[in-house]
């Protein structure tokens, strides 16, 4: 093993990397390392170096190393290794040149945790992503999905582990049954005004309704975290990591992501025009969609987000945090009555 910084990278598996990486047979290799994310469960980092062929070439290097172990997300125990799973099967195949994710050069399964060598993404990402850049993503998101749904290709049905089609109703109900952000919004205490808190009332009390009319539409292949941080706008195309938490769900639910996950506040409303706008029109290039006059994105925003804005809000630790998940529940009621 070679060391650099404190974290050690096996010789053997930097070689391998760095060849199907660079094309070339790799006899050696310096490195660095920085950490682009990560806690005590993930460690996601940036490896540089140069590299060195037989013949005496050197090229410099660029590849993301992630690990992650082993956890426990409620109601979705495997997701902790479902990027391994789905990087060490045929669901590569079912990306296009215009949708895609991070090439990767070598997965490992280490006990209780995953390694992906993967490739790195240099393009435009969060919130430095402009309306145009949002759109497109909501526009090759639908064409990915529509052309799964139509397709049905058969690596689909042979993965065993993605997130189930009942996760986001699951999540809900989660945070339903849990009083601090159940109480909180009913108590005379609460510092959301009360607009705010009624309309998530409403919502808990037509659950019923809104499922129903939820589960009408198309089930599709879901990201489940498609939110800005994990897109990148990247030579025309958009380029999606993280796909820990895929698996089956609605038709619009990564459109709420796209829109509320830590959404940028002040164009909301007119992201959520052009996206959902943008997503049906991609969607609808392989599938019939005059049918759905009730897109339900709205409804799934407050599903997937409500609660959890309550719960950000209540636990922020500065009052500009505090702020922003006030007015996104804001823009979130505005939506709705613009």
């Amino acid at each position: 093993m070679d060391k650099c910084n404190d974290v050690y990278i096996k010789r053997e598996t930097l070689e391998y990397v760095l060849s199907r990486l660079l094309g070339k047979t790799i006899c050696c290799a310096d490195y660095q390392t920085r950490q682009l994310q990560g806690g005590t469960l993930g460690d996601v980092r940036l490896v540089t170096g140069i590299a060195e062929t037989f013949d005496g070439v050197q090229l410099p290097y660029k590849v993301v190393w992630k690990k992650q172990k082993k956890w426990d997300r409620h109601g979705d125990p495997d997701s902790w290794r479902r990027e391994y799973d789905l990087y060490t099967s045929d669901f590569a195949n079912t990306l296009t040149n215009s949708f895609c994710w991070p090439v990767c050069y070598h997965a490992e399964l280490i006990d209780d945790e995953i390694q992906l060598w993967l490739e790195y993404i240099d393009g435009v990402s969060g919130l430095n992503m402009t309306a145009e850049m949002y759109a497109g993503a909501a526009k090759e998101l639908g064409r990915f999905q529509g052309k799964l749904y139509t397709e049905q290709p058969k690596v689909l049905q042979e993965l065993a582990n993605l997130s189930k089609l009942e996760y986001a109703k699951n999540v809900y109900q989660h945070y339903r049954s849990w009083n601090v952000v159940y109480d909180y919004v009913r108590s005379a205490d609460c510092e959301i005004p009360k607009h705010l808190c009624q309309m998530l009332i409403d919502v808990d009390n037509s659950a019923d309704e809104i499922f129903s009319r939820i589960e009408k539409l198309p089930i599709v292949l879901c990201h489940r975290d498609f939110w800005v941080a994990n897109i990148f706008y990247s030579a025309s195309k958009i380029v999606v990591i993280d796909w820990d938490t895929a698996g089956w769900g609605y038709l619009g639910e990564d459109i709420a992501s796209l829109i509320a996950d830590e959404a940028d506040v002040g164009h909301m409303i007119e992201y959520y025009q052009k996206c959902v706008s943008a997503y049906y029109k991609g969607f609808s290039e392989y599938v019939e969609v005059s049918h759905i006059s009730d897109h339900c994105v709205h409804e799934l925003i407050l599903i997937m987000f409500g609660y959890r804005l309550v719960e950000w809000f209540k636990f922020a630790s500065s009052t500009e945090d505090k702020a922003l998940h006030l007015n996104t529940l804001q823009k979130i009621y505005e939506i709705n009555h613009f």
